[in-house]
């Protein structure tokens, strides 16, 4: 059996403050496959990295992302929440983490953070961007959000996407191939053995989050998932192989 891939939520979201240029560093030093970023749109329309809506928790400012224009972004410290070493890491647009993944073999999922916040042509930006940086074949889109997964697939059936969940879902594997969708990308507690059989007989990916500890990790990996998304990529890369 093939080992799961191992995918760097937020980058190595457990040593670093999570999406700053830091976290995904210590995600590739650590060996990781794969980084996990999120997405929003500024003020001015340009793609910014963070998982929040809000700047508020990982970054000395406060407000909405889309009340901000970049350079205002670009002004906040999102390190020194997390450690006084990294005081001074800014909030990255996602032109920013392509330039640092564009010559590296490794996975990059973006997850388009527009649940709460419709962000009008987000979908397009992307699709935009990745086109620009010809990445196509190294990116996966997730969302919480399934009818902009299905507006990506309208606008480029060639790139994969992935459905986010956290309650079980009825024959999620059916589900993914109406909405055309390459895998599923469920909260870890969904992981049965029949859940994995049937995504793999639908040739449907299944890449779990957010597997952090020892046990879990060592269990999940045997059951044959594609990937496991982790705030521990090193712990992830020990224990798995």
């Amino acid at each position: 059996m093939k080992r799961p891939l191992v995918i760097a939520h937020r980058g190595a979201s457990g040593d670093a403050p999570e999406n700053t240029l830091a976290a995904y560093k210590k995600a590739l030093d650590f060996g990781a496959d794969g980084i996990e970023i999120d997405i929003h749109l500024s003020k001015d329309g340009r793609l910014i990295v963070c998982h929040d809506e809000k700047v508020d928790r990982t970054t000395d400012g406060k407000g909405l992302i889309n009340d901000m224009t970049l350079r205002e972004i670009k002004r906040l410290d999102a390190g020194s929440w997390y450690g006084e070493a990294y005081r001074g890491e800014k909030i990255l647009v996602l032109e920013e983490v392509l330039d640092l993944l564009r010559e590296k073999d490794i996975l990059l999922n973006i997850e388009l953070k527009n649940g709460i916040i419709p962000y009008r042509q987000l979908e397009e930006k992307v699709l935009q961007r990745i086109k620009d940086y010809r990445m196509k074949e190294k990116i996966i889109i997730s969302s919480f959000n399934h009818t902009s997964l299905m507006k990506i697939k309208q606008l480029n059936q060639s790139i994969k996407t992935g459905v986010l969940y956290v309650a079980a879902l009825v024959e999620p594997w059916e589900y993914a191939k109406k909405i055309k969708a390459d895998a599923l990308h469920p909260l870890f507690y969904n992981i049965r053995p029949e859940l994995v059989r049937n995504c793999r007989q639908s040739s449907i990916d299944i890449n779990t989050f957010v597997v952090n500890e020892a046990i879990e990790l060592s269990l999940i990996s045997k059951l044959g998932v594609s990937g496991i998304i982790t705030n521990y990529p090193d712990r992830a890369r020990r224990i798995i192989g």
